[in-house]
């Protein structure tokens, strides 16, 4: 269990990150158009995973936008923006967005929140995800891990872009 909070007040999430330097757990997500998408499909990229509680609040959607627009230049590499959210909705904010250069994923057919430790389990978002940032290398292996401590507050972007030129 993690605890992190939301407008200053404690929640705790399922189980903690995968630990920088372990293999990153297998996921299927759900995309826009209902077919899935694996960590295999992702195979030889690196991938950095946005994960979130809903596209629908301010501080989700920058962080979608703002992984959107670093996306842009960043070579060999796919983010995907993860959340509960029905992938209906994430298309629906892409398109009205112009959001292009990343991959949304429903988590609402899959285990990912358990395997990755960020469901919360108390407070008003139980049952969402914890805003968490995981960035794997082309092996499958976790360079970064931030699971932000203040939901309401933006992840670090230069952190988890920074662990690619590590790789």
């Amino acid at each position: 269990m993690a605890r992190v909070t939301l407008q200053g007040n404690p929640v705790d999430t399922e189980g903690a990150l995968p630990a920088v330097g372990s293999k990153a757990p297998e996921f299927t997500l759900v995309k826009g158009d209902l077919s899935e998408l694996t960590m295999e499909d992702l195979s030889g990229r690196h991938i950095i995973l946005n994960i979130f509680p809903s596209v629908d609040t301010g501080t989700c959607a920058a962080s979608v936008r703002a992984f959107n627009q670093k996306a842009a230049g960043l070579e060999n590499t796919t983010v995907v923006c993860v959340s509960a959210d029905l992938p209906f909705a994430a298309a629906r904010f892409c398109g009205a967005e112009g959001i292009d250069n990343v991959l949304t994923g429903s988590t609402f057919r899959s285990s990912f929140g358990k395997d990755y430790g960020v469901t919360f389990t108390t407070g008003p978002l139980k049952g969402l995800l914890s805003r968490s940032v995981v960035v794997i290398d082309r092996q499958g292996v976790v360079l970064y891990n931030e699971q932000v401590a203040e939901t309401a507050d933006e992840p670090d972007y230069d952190q988890a872009l920074a662990a690619l030129d590590k790789d």
